[in-house]
């Protein structure tokens, strides 16, 4: 990553204290769609039947956030920004074996109150 994504403000408000919104570049997303496999499903499957958490879903679903928000700070670097507000994830399930990730929010410049 660049010095630019490095840097990226990310916040889940409307506001970032001591900061003026300069301009708005517009919305900005990061998509990831991940699936378990076959051998990760059976695992699961076999965890379900026992109950507690399914580590296999934990772990491919905290990867995917991840992966979706530094895609989302790609975009806004691409587009001028430097801080992202308004930040939410959002997911859903694709057939019985993939899940969908998505981080959005808003692309602003902000700087500093002066």
């Amino acid at each position: 990553m660049d010095e630019q994504t490095q840097s990226m403000i990310i916040v889940t408000t409307e506001l970032i204290q001591h900061y003026d919104i300069k301009e708005v570049k517009g919305q900005v997303f990061g998509l990831v769609v991940r699936s378990r496999g076959l051998s990760g499903n059976i695992m699961a499957g076999l965890r379900s039947i026992v109950g507690g958490e399914i580590t296999e879903y934990t772990s491919m679903l905290e990867d995917a956030r991840r992966s979706s928000i530094d895609r989302m700070v790609r975009n806004a670097a691409a587009m001028g920004a430097n801080a992202i507000l308004r930040m939410q994830f959002d997911s859903s399930e694709l057939g019985n074996t993939m899940s969908e990730i998505v981080a959005y929010g808003t692309a602003v410049i902000i700087e500093p109150t002066k």
